[in-house]
């Protein structure tokens, strides 16, 4: 009997666990299977729609072409570039999903905020706008805008803007580029760009690009208005094996 009893009432809390979890699971909040919900962990860094957050490091991502948000979650899951966060959150995401990820911040159109407060001397802000928009032929330095579009707002399918960007993570990119940290499919357009500039010539695109206000209904460009300076393995976006 006391066995018997002992099992009766094993069964009879298994029971009334099992009939509590299902209360508990009954009363959280349904989530929408939606992918405006399953990218919440990306709006934690970079903020609501991706339109970036305060602290100057984190990019905006949203609006930027669906080829060049791909092509980066490629190049952090791939290793050609180095974040442990975004290592972590891409690292067993195939080909599809990254694409719709993609697709999805592109579409995001919220406001920029102002620009930051231009802290560099007229010459250099003038330099800035000289690399900018005119290059140096002399260095062989093509403008930024014979890329990156004549507005700098990007070019579609896979060419960023490189308006409403912060002076930190300008600085912090650049270095990446200088020292092999960021990586882009080969030929890589923006580590031979960057070996040609100078830290004064660094420091003057940084604090010019930084200082840019970004125009209303800023988006990219549908198409290079030429070809483009150098051969440029990220101009599209990346082909994968997943």
């Amino acid at each position: 009997m006391p066995a018997l009893f002992l099992a009766r009432f094993a069964a009879i809390l298994i029971a009334a666990s099992t009939a509590a979890a299902f209360a508990a699971d009954s009363a959280l909040p349904k989530v929408a299977d939606t992918i405006a919900e399953r990218v919440r962990a990306c709006t934690v860094c970079h903020g609501k729609e991706g339109r970036a957050t305060s602290d100057g490091y984190y990019p905006r991502i949203a609006g930027k072409p669906a080829g060049y948000l791909y092509n980066q979650m490629a190049n952090f899951r791939d290793g050609r570039r180095r974040n442990a966060t975004m290592t972590y959150l891409v690292s067993n995401l195939p080909d599809a999903y990254l694409r719709e990820i993609a697709a999805y911040f592109a579409a995001q159109h919220p406001p920029y905020p102002p620009p930051q407060t231009a802290a560099a001397p007229p010459a250099i802000l003038e330099r800035g706008r000289q690399l900018a928009t005119r290059g140096d032929a002399a260095k062989n330095i093509p403008a930024c805008t014979a890329c990156h579009g004549n507005a700098l707002t990007g070019v579609a399918p896979a060419i960023p803007g490189l308006l409403g960007l912060p002076r930190d993570y300008l600085i912090s990119q650049f270095g990446a580029w200088q020292i092999g940290a960021r990586q882009a499919a080969a030929p890589d357009c923006m580590a031979e760009i960057t070996r040609r500039l100078n830290a004064d010539d660094l420091s003057a695109v940084i604090a010019y690009l930084a200082a840019l206000p970004v125009p209303a209904n800023a988006a990219p460009a549908a198409s290079a208005a030429g070809k483009l300076p150098l051969d440029c393995g990220s101009a599209t976006p990346q082909r994968s094996a997943r």
